[in-house]
């Protein structure tokens, strides 16, 4: 088990339950569970779907000519 033995990773595992308690650990490790299995679900979802077809880029519109002494701002409001 590399540098450390059983018994270093007991007293480091029972100092976590002691820091963050039964109840939290159980909610981040479904919390964890859940969102791997969302992963699994998507990556399935990508590999088996039809292939997207790739979007085009978008097309640019000429902004229309305006006066050379007009100008354009955004405004707001104070708040």
């Amino acid at each position: 088990m590399g540098s450390f033995s059983i018994w270093h990773w007991l007293i480091v595992l029972l100092i976590v339950v002691m820091v963050f308690g039964t109840k939290k650990l159980k909610n981040m490790g479904s919390d964890l569970g859940s969102a791997v299995k969302g992963f699994k679900d998507g990556m399935k979802g990508a590999a088996e779907g039809d292939p997207q077809q790739p979007v085009p880029p978008a097309q640019q519109v000429a902004a229309p000519k305006t006066d050379a002494n007009t100008v354009d701002v955004e405004t707001k409001t104070k708040s």
